[in-house]
């Protein structure tokens, strides 16, 4: 069984990353995590044996077969979700046109999809091109400008037995609100909708499970964890048996592989299954399967990342020229803000001047901040904690932000 409360060792966890000896605050977590040396002792050693394609009767064949399992088995056990229901591909974005693609062939003119101005420019520009190109009705989720929130009571009347699909983030990876996905969920399963959830940002910052959040599909990146740029897209093997993506003729027509398309990389699959393997050992009082491991492991991360970012957010907040874009009551550690008199690119140049790496710009997040109004300037300045981060960079980032007059 797994543990209770399980608390961070921060220093320790620090040292298992051979990139913070730069001395660097890196604030950009939301962008692409650090990666552990497990994972790239992972990704070197597997390529330094033979390993050829799958299908073999041969060892390095065996070894291709081991790699994919293990990446499976490890994101499964990282949303609770089952291995032969996990796609693995390039990246998340590649993934969703690829289902998208592959459930357009069961919808006509007239149905109807929901998206979400919240969400990452992934999880609403591919079913806006399939809208397009069939004649679907879309439908907005909005956002509450003020708050950073996305109403869940908005969907009794975006959702309506024509709705096929709901699509909406978990976390979104710009302001870093938590949407009650599985509520939203809820409304849409009663129409017979399906739900995508973009849960990208979402994973490396607290447990997550398939089945509470309602979601038919949740896509993940796992180079957001500390892994290496691998996308999945974790499904029900049913719902999966019921679809025909595009594909190669003599490529396999099983589930899940009949869904990735090309030559895999394998030796990133090792890193996948590292990278999980990583979460889990976080909280060293964790114990039980991987699953529960993760869980409790996930769960300390939280609460740590949260007692980090209320410092940063409550900082940020006091200073009369900055403005905190947004003020969510359930959110990731992830905030972006403008800066009076500065573009972000300059403000984003000035923090890095004093160490601090910081994304600006749009993050993708283009419907968004076109809603706040931000985007004619730039967009904004973001960022980012994770779990390798300190109170005592907190505090080096608000001296540099507050540098910024």
């Amino acid at each position: 069984m797994s543990s209770g409360e399980g608390q961070l060792d921060v220093a320790r966890v620090r040292g298992l990353f051979p990139g913070l000896s730069d001395g660097l605050v890196h604030a950009d977590g939301p962008g692409g995590a650090l990666v552990p040396e497990s994972v790239v002792r992972a990704v070197s050693q597997a390529m330094r044996v033979p390993i050829a394609g799958r299908g073999g009767v041969f060892a390095s064949s065996a070894r291709a077969e081991q790699l994919v399992a293990g990446a499976r088995s490890a994101v499964a056990d990282l949303v609770g979700g089952a291995p032969g229901g996990v796609v693995l591909g390039p990246n998340m974005t590649t993934l969703t046109y690829a289902v998208a693609r592959a459930l357009a062939k069961h919808w006509r003119r007239g149905d109807e999809i929901v998206v979400s101005r919240l969400d990452h420019d992934a999880n609403i520009r591919p079913w806006l091109q399939v809208a397009d190109e069939l004649g679907l009705v879309v439908r907005w989720a909005e956002v509450d400008i003020e708050t950073g929130e996305l109403p869940d009571w908005q969907y009794d009347e975006l959702v309506t037995d024509r709705t096929r699909l709901v699509a909406v983030t978990a976390a979104s990876s710009a302001i870093g609100t938590r949407p009650d996905v599985a509520s939203i969920a809820e409304r849409a399963h009663r129409v017979g909708a399906l739900v995508v959830v973009d849960a990208a940002h979402a994973a490396p910052h607290a447990p997550l499970d398939v089945e509470e959040l309602g979601a038919d599909f949740l896509l993940l990146s796992a180079y957001k964890w500390c892994g290496p740029h691998v996308g999945a897209l974790v499904a029900h093997p049913g719902l999966l048996e019921e679809l025909w993506p595009d594909k190669l003729l003599p490529a396999s027509e099983r589930v899940p592989d009949r869904f990735e398309t090309g030559a895999p990389p394998f030796e990133l699959y090792a890193g996948v299954a590292a990278s999980v393997d990583h979460l889990a050992a976080l909280c060293l009082e964790a114990t039980g399967t991987r699953r529960e491991r993760l869980r409790t492991s996930m769960a300390a991360v939280s609460r740590y990342e949260e007692q980090l970012f209320t410092r940063l957010d409550g900082a940020l907040r006091s200073m009369v020229h900055v403005q905190v874009l947004g003020d969510p009551a359930w959110t990731t550690p992830t905030l972006s803000f403008t800066v009076d008199r500065l573009r972000p690119r300059q403000a984003a140049t000035e923090l890095a001047r004093s160490g601090v790496c910081a994304w600006d710009g749009d993050f993708y997040s283009r419907e968004l901040f076109d809603a706040i109004g931000v985007n004619e300037t730039g967009g904004a300045v973001r960022l980012g904690l994770m779990h390798y981060n300190t109170v005592e960079e907190v505090d080096r980032l608000v001296d540099a932000v507050a540098g910024l007059r």
